[in-house]
C-alpha cells in the first residue's frame, strides 16, 4: 500500500525522511509516555541528522494543533452524526480521544514537520546497496 519514497511512508512509519530505512525513534511504541519523543541522533543508514539545528521540533507545535483539530473533528464527527450521541457526550467522546492519541498526535506532528524540510533521495538506495 505505502511504498518507500511516498511522504506518507515516512509520515506514518516515522521513517528516516531521506532514505525511509529506519525508524527515527527508539521505540516504535508511541504509548511509551517515557519514549514518546526521543529520537535517534542521526540515521545509521545515510547518517542523515534528526535535530536539523537546535529547537527544530518546536515547529511542529504548529502543526500539532491542526493534526489535533482532525482528529478532535472525526471523533465529533463519529460520536454525535454516526452514533446520534447528544452534544455533552461528544464533547466528552472529544476530550478522550484527544487523551488516548496524544503521543500519535505528537509523533505525527514531529513526522510533518521534519518531512518538510528533508527529502526522500531516490538515487540514495543506488549510491549505497
Amino acid at each position: 500500500m505505502l511504498k518507500k519514497g511516498n511522504k506518507l511512508y515516512s509520515i506514518l512509519k516515522g521513517a528516516c525522511p531521506k532514505c525511509h530505512n529506519e525508524s527515527m525513534y527508539l521505540n516504535p511504541n508511541a504509548f511509551v509516555l517515557s519514549q514518546t519523543l526521543k529520537m535517534h541522533e542521526h540515521c545509521s543508514h545515510c547518517d542523515t541528522k534528526y535535530k536539523i539545528e537546535p529547537s527544530f521540533f518546536y515547529g511542529s507545535m504548529y502543526v500539532s494543533y491542526g493534526v489535533g483539530v482532525a482528529f478532535a473533528v472525526a471523533a465529533f464527527v463519529i460520536a454525535y452524526i454516526f452514533i446520534g450521541t447528544n452534544l455533552k457526550t461528544a464533547f466528552i467522546a472529544i476530550v478522550g480521544t484527544m487523551v488516548v492519541f496524544f503521543p500519535i498526535i505528537m509523533r505525527l506532528s514531529r513526522n510533518i514537520w521534519i518531512n518538510f524540510f528533508i527529502q526522500y533521495d531516490k538515487t540514495f538506495q543506488q549510491k549505497n546497496p
